[in-house]
C-alpha cells in the first residue's frame, strides 16, 4: 500500500521496501542494475560526474604520495583526480575493473598528473603488503592513505544474509582497511593522513544493509581508536560518512526500482555526484585539517544531522 506524506510544501510517497520518493526530488538516474560488485562505472547511465572543471588546484598536496583503494571509479576516482590537481602522485588500488582504472589513468594523464595502477584483492594481507612495497619502490614515501574500497548487498532481513556474504563484506570493508593501514604505518611520518570511508547508514541504520552498516560502524570505531593511538606522532586519522552518491556501488547493490528514489530522504531532496565529495578528501589530506583527528565528516545533503 502506498501512503502520501505532506512535509510543508513538499510531497513524499512511501513505497514500502523501495523507500520514500519525493515528488520534487531531482532524480539522478533511472532504474538500472549490475550483476557484480563493486560495479563498473562505464556501464552507468548517466555516467557519474567525477571532476569539477572549475576546481583549480593550489598545490596543497604538492609532492605527496597517496594510496587510494577503489580509486578507479566512484568516490575514489573523484578523490584521485582532486589529489592530482593538488600536486599529488596517486597509487590507485582496484579489484578487477580494468576499463574504469585505465579510463581514470588516461584522465589523470590528460591533466598532466601521474598515477600508478595496482590490481588485486585487499582482503589478502599479502597483497596489501605488495601494494605498500610497490609504492615505496616507485616513489620512496607514502603520505596519505585513503581506505575507500567497499561492497554492500541489499537484503530484506537478517535471515537473508548468508555466512558467505557476511564474511566477504567484513573482509573487504574492514579487514582490507586494517591490513593496508597496518602495512602503511611504518612509512608514515609526521603530518601524514589516513582517511577512512564510513557511511551515512551507520548513523540511521539502513534496514536492508545490516551487515554493511555493521562494517561502517566498525570503521568509525577504528578511526577514533587509531586517531588517539597516533595523535602524538602527528599522524591524523579521520573518516567521511557520505550519503547517496551516484557511484557504481549503487546499481551493483540495489534492486533497479530503488535507484530513482535514492537520496530522496535527504533534506536537500537529491543525491550527489562524486565530484561533490572531492574537496572533502583534499581537506582531510592537507594541512588545512592539521588540528583535526578522530572525526567523521558528514556529506549527506542533510539526511542525518548532528
Amino acid at each position: 500500500m502506498d501512503y502520501d506524506y505532506n512535509f510543508g510544501n513538499d510531497y513524499y510517497k512511501y513505497d514500502g521496501p523501495i523507500g520514500i520518493k519525493s515528488t520534487v526530488y531531482n532524480i539522478l538516474a533511472s532504474e538500472q542494475s549490475q550483476d557484480d560488485q563493486p560495479g563498473m562505472e562505464y556501464l552507468m547511465n548517466p555516467l557519474p560526474i567525477f571532476d569539477n572543471p572549475n576546481y583549480k588546484g593550489s598545490g596543497k598536496l604538492k609532492d605527496k604520495v597517496a594510496i587510494i583503494t577503489g580509486g578507479d571509479s566512484g568516490l575514489g576516482r573523484a578523490c584521485s583526480i582532486a589529489y592530482v590537481k593538488e600536486g599529488a602522485k596517486v597509487v590507485i588500488v582496484y579489484y578487477d575493473e580494468d576499463k574504469d582504472a585505465f579510463d581514470t589513468e588516461d584522465y589523470i594523464k590528460s591533466l598532466g598528473g601521474e598515477c600508478f595502477l595496482i590490481r588485486g584483492d585487499i582482503t589478502d594481507h599479502g597483497f596489501c603488503k605488495f601494494v605498500v612495497d610497490e609504492t615505496i619502490s616507485k616513489y620512496g614515501h607514502i603520505d596519505i592513505l585513503v581506505n575507500n574500497a567497499g561492497v554492500q548487498y541489499q537484503q530484506d532481513s537478517l535471515e537473508c544474509i548468508s555466512d558467505e556474504q557476511l564474511d566477504w563484506t567484513f573482509k573487504v570493508n574492514v579487514y582490507g582497511m586494517f591490513y593496508l593501514t597496518k602495512e602503511v604505518l611504518p612509512y608514515l611520518k609526521s603530518g601524514a593522513s589516513i582517511i577512512n570511508l564510513s557511511s551515512v547508514t551507520t548513523f540511521y541504520g539502513d534496514p536492508q544493509l545490516i551487515d554493511y552498516v555493521s562494517t561502517k560502524g566498525a570503521i568509525v570505531g577504528f578511526t577514533r581508536a587509531l586517531a588517539r593511538n597516533l595523535a602524538l606522532k602527528n599522524i591524523r586519522v579521520n573518516a567521511i560518512a557520505p550519503g547517496f552518491f551516484w557511484t557504481p556501488l549503487q546499481p551493483a547493490c540495489w534492486v533497479a526500482e530503488k535507484i530513482p528514489s535514492l537520496g530522496a530522504d535527504s533534506a536537500m531532496a537529491r543525491g550527489a555526484m562524486p565530484y561533490e565529495l572531492a574537496s572533502t578528501f583534499v581537506f582531510l589530506a592537507c594541512d588545512d585539517s592539521s588540528y583535526m583527528t578522530g572525526q567523521v565528516i558528514h556529506n549527506n545533503g542533510g539526511q542525518v544531522m548532528g
